[in-house]
């Protein structure tokens, strides 16, 4: 065993000697040992979406930190697990391998693919065989999309499930029509003041939205991400350039913000 692999197996060892010794009855932390599955999810999801700002910050130094923020979560699950006598940490990593190898089969087999879409392809094929044999009473094409999805990903994911059994718009045409249908239909319900009514159409209206996306191979998580970061950009912008004139936002009237924003999406497309 190299003196880098050596590390990495006493690591590995390490993170797990610590959680069980946060999770230890009578000698661990009071917060560790009252958490469960459902209590410690929300906490993984938040860390996943850590690892993801680091990146997008290209905050490296912070990834390594939020990569291993990720793997203690892992390592949480896998004690609650192994308590419960179902699995532990090293049944979590060898079946991640097993499932790599098995998804793999032009790295580690015979199988030959040209392009990275070969590639997607045969990775596709596979997850729905292993799908069928995990979901044994439920039949249904969208059988196996996660609940706590992001709801616009989980959207995304149910209408190309549908779409690739011919449940689908023809064209983005099509959509749009659909995309009217639904936006007259909120405005009928906010006229009817019916909250609940409203709730939904516009629930209806992000769908078809979620699905114009797809039909122009846009990721919708991505586009929304990127018109939130435009709009922080621009109203941090503003509220710059009234903090210069000695001012916040409270002071300026809605024209003066709306003229700043101007300026900020102007001076962004290079145009003033």
């Amino acid at each position: 065993m190299t003196n880098k692999s050596d590390k990495l197996h006493k690591a590995i060892e390490k993170q797990i000697e610590v959680m069980a010794a946060l999770r230890h009855p009578e000698k661990g932390c009071p917060w560790d040992i009252e958490q469960d599955f459902d209590t410690i999810a929300p906490y993984t999801i938040e860390e996943a979406y850590e690892v993801y700002d680091a990146i997008l910050h290209r905050d490296y130094a912070a990834l390594k930190e939020e990569l291993g923020d990720l793997v203690f979560q892992v390592a949480f699950h896998a004690r609650m697990a192994e308590e419960a006598g179902m699995f532990d940490f090293t049944d979590v990593v060898e079946t991640l391998n097993e499932k790599m190898v098995r998804r793999h089969p032009h790295v580690f087999g015979d199988a030959e693919f040209a392009t990275p879409n070969e590639v997607l392809g045969n990775w596709e094929k596979l997850k729905a065989k292993e799908r069928e044999d995990k979901i044994k009473n439920d039949d249904s094409v969208l059988a196996g999309v996660a609940l706590p999805l992001p709801a616009l990903s989980r959207a995304e994911k149910l209408s190309k499930r549908a779409a690739r059994v011919g449940f689908d718009w023809a064209n983005t045409d099509d959509v749009f029509a659909k995309l009217e249908e639904e936006i007259a239909e909120t405005r009928e319900a906010i006229s009817e003041k019916d909250t609940d009514h409203i709730e939904e159409e516009i629930g209806d209206v992000l769908f078809v939205l979620v699905n114009l996306a797809r039909k122009l191979k846009i990721d919708p998580e991505k586009a929304l991400r990127g018109a939130n970061a435009k709009f922080e950009r621009r109203f941090r912008a503003v509220e710059q350039s009234l903090k210069s004139q000695g001012r916040t936002t409270n002071e300026a009237s809605l024209d003066e913000m709306e003229a700043l924003w101007v300026n900020a999406k102007l001076s962004e497309r290079g145009e003033i």
